[in-house]
């Protein structure tokens, strides 16, 4: 749980730096790969992440651009990943702003409530969750890893 906004800003900009740079490795012909068929692709997994970040940060309280739930996945990866820029850069703004006492304030979610610095640490948790899935997919489609959290196979 984040108990200091800068704690959060800091962990974010590195985290989302990393979920940047798988997104952008995905050419627009990949998005479809998945583990096997009907498990969630590439692509669904990037839009993913851009959505359920606007759904956290609208849980807690922030302003933060995502698509609705109806909205449907773009078609180009160049789409996703500028929505994910927009989100990223939302969440330094949105978060620095907020005090001791408001990351400690009881927000919904998950059909209860809970801290909102606590939700803050699950938007990177899940985040990271399904970043590490997208490396394995990038992998199976003979694509290049980008550095996540340290140089990759091919880097070495």
């Amino acid at each position: 749980m984040y108990r200091i906004a800068e704690d959060f800003v800091q962990e974010w900009a590195n985290a989302s730096k990393g979920a940047l740079k798988v997104m952008q490795a995905i050419p627009n012909d990949k998005m479809e790969v998945a583990i096997v068929e009907g498990h969630n692709s590439l692509g669904w997994l990037s839009w993913h992440l851009v959505k359920v970040a606007g759904a956290f940060g609208h849980f807690a309280g922030l302003q933060i651009p995502a698509p609705g739930p109806d909205m449907e996945q773009p078609e180009t990866m160049a789409e996703i990943v500028e929505m994910y820029e927009e989100v990223r850069e939302a969440y330094k703004k949105e978060v620095a702003s907020l005090t001791e006492e408001q990351l400690l304030e009881e927000v919904p979610a998950f059909g209860g409530t809970m801290k909102r610095g606590a939700l803050l640490r699950v938007v990177i948790t899940h985040q990271t969750h399904h970043v590490g899935q997208m490396t394995v997919l990038l992998r199976q489609a003979g694509l290049n890893v980008p550095p996540v959290m340290g140089p990759t196979k091919e880097m070495q």
